[in-house]
């Protein structure tokens, strides 16, 4: 049995929703040592830390990083995949917009400094961090106003994390996934009458996280990464900004 040091390691922010869980038990499937950090613990991971509900970002950002470092013991990651998310519809008249502004930002933009943090940090020389942004977060959503604006903000964060001077490791990238629509228990709840077709599949998500890592078909750091699915076929497309 190889010891701990020796096994590749990834942390996965969100690993206990569905696409963190399909990451969590991708990764154990090949080996890896896999840590959750969600809200609720994920029993399936080598790792779990819980983080405790708070409306200061600054105290969940403290807690997560001290835990972070405990479990770790100086270890090293090959890869931080944020995965940590939500939506919430409403424009800016909606009686509900201040809370859910207050939701995106903290399931959306919280996670993903934290993550970004903890990357350099944590993460090896050539590692992998990714950070989860939409579609719909490259142009206007009336429909959806504080959804789309975290989301944005998660992309122009990425960017900042691949340009000189970010404070990311060596060689490392970071790059943003830009799905349309996850095919997630919830969503198929939410949404029954959908065209599954054109939603993409978590195993595909998950699988070309462990490719990038593995420097296959990785994209340059700062990279936004659309996630486009049609008659069961997934492509990834740079986005045009």
């Amino acid at each position: 049995m190889a010891a701990v040091s020796e096994l590749q390691r990834v942390l996965i922010y969100g690993g206990r929703g569905a696409l963190g869980s399909k990451c969590v038990e991708y990764f154990r499937s090949k080996q890896w040592w896999v840590a959750s950090i969600d809200i609720t613990e994920n029993a399936s991971a080598s790792a779990s830390i819980v983080v405790k509900l708070s409306d200061s970002f600054m105290e969940q950002s403290d807690q997560v990083t001290a835990a972070v470092e405990e479990v770790l013991g100086g270890q090293k990651v090959d890869a931080i995949l944020c995965v940590a998310g939500g939506w919430a519809g409403g424009s800016a008249k909606a009686k509900s917009f201040y809370k859910s502004c207050d939701q995106m930002w903290k399931q959306s933009v919280w996670t993903s400094a934290i993550s970004s943090h903890l990357a350099t940090k944590h993460l090896k020389e050539g590692g992998l961090l990714t950070l989860s942004g939409a579609n719909a977060g490259l142009s206007a959503t009336p429909g959806m106003s504080a959804y789309g604006m975290s989301k944005a903000a998660v992309h122009q964060l990425c960017q900042s994390l691949g340009a000189e001077k970010s404070g990311m490791p060596v060689n490392s990238a970071a790059v943003a996934i830009l799905p349309v629509t996850l095919d997630t228990p919830a969503n198929r709840a939410s949404m029954p009458d959908a065209d599954y077709t054109s939603w993409t599949p978590l195993d595909f998500i998950a699988e070309t996280f462990y490719n990038w890592i593995n420097g296959q078909n990785r994209p340059q750091s700062g990279s936004l990464i659309e996630v486009k699915t049609q008659k069961g076929i997934t492509e990834l497309v740079p986005a045009h900004l």
